[in-house]
């Protein structure tokens, strides 16, 4: 089937530090993500603030441990309670990340990079198609920051990520901080990978803070969004065209009004790229 891109505009995340603004208020935003792992099987006050979030707000369900790359079997469990969560909040989109995060049954709290190889793509579009029948809907797969690479890879990242979600017919939740700090990390052009993504696949941006290591960018979450991210985010939007974005703050939360702030940025780099693009 085609993928549906749904129209969403900008977001945020649901942190838990704002949970009595979510309560009592109708923040400024055009929508919301909630980390999946934190509201399956969960009841009491965390569950109370997406369901009213979700009167309020169009959701999007991003999760963090389905470990789609792995060769672990995939956690029934998991999924099962994922289905839950989201035939209950009914969520403009279910995401997580196009990685492996467990091994031997023992979960790594980590992101791990994929190698970039035919018996890889073929192992990770299976197990895309099992989750996707297991939920009843498609699936966005992100991106992920990396800091090594496998000398076996075969293809590039781009090419990989480009080809899961054609092959396993799912969306693609693009990174632009990921590509932007992967790029400087590994030493390709950012911009090379935008131009290989198929437009109609991709369903959400991410933008975020990173950090500057001095060796390597580290992907932290903590800080605004580098100039230089922006500028990456333009030339996605002049490729992909208008693209629901969020804005990721994961570390040293700010205040409600400077996470919709930030957003409020990305909506107006959004509407200058929108007009070069039309103008051009």
């Amino acid at each position: 089937m085609a993928f549906q891109r749904a129209h969403l505009g900008h977001g945020i995340g649901l942190r838990s530090k704002h949970y009595g603004r979510f309560l009592d208020e109708r923040p400024e935003v055009g929508w919301i993500e909630a980390i999946s792992e934190n509201f399956i099987g969960v009841g009491g006050r965390p569950l109370a603030v997406l369901e009213k979030a979700r009167r309020d707000f169009p959701v999007v369900l991003h999760g963090v441990s389905l470990s789609i790359g792995s060769v672990d079997p995939l956690d029934r469990r998991h999924l099962a309670g994922l289905r839950a969560l989201a035939d209950h909040i009914q969520p403009a989109y279910v995401s997580d990340h196009l990685c492996w995060g467990t091994h031997r049954g023992r979960y790594l709290h980590d992101l791990m990079p994929l190698p970039y190889t035919e018996e890889a793509l073929d192992h990770v579009v299976r197990r895309v198609h099992q989750v996707q029948d297991a939920l009843g809907r498609q699936i966005l797969l992100e991106n992920v920051s990396s800091y090594v690479a496998f000398r076996g890879s075969t293809l590039t990242e781009w090419e990989f990520v480009a080809q899961v979600a054609e092959r396993a017919d799912c969306g693609i939740l693009l990174d632009v901080n990921n590509i932007y700090v992967s790029a400087r990390n590994h030493g390709f052009d950012p911009r090379e990978y935008l131009s290989a993504i198929p437009p109609d696949r991709v369903g959400q941006f991410h933008l975020a803070g990173h950090s500057d290591r001095g060796t390597h960018l580290l992907d932290t979450h903590d800080a605004p969004v580098a100039d230089a991210v922006w500028d990456l985010y333009a030339a996605a939007v002049r490729r992909f065209g208008r693209v629901p974005a969020l804005i990721e703050w994961d570390d040293h939360v700010p205040e409600l009004e400077r996470l919709i702030e930030e957003s409020r940025a990305a909506e107006a780099v959004e509407a200058r790229a929108l007009a070069a693009r039309e103008a051009a």
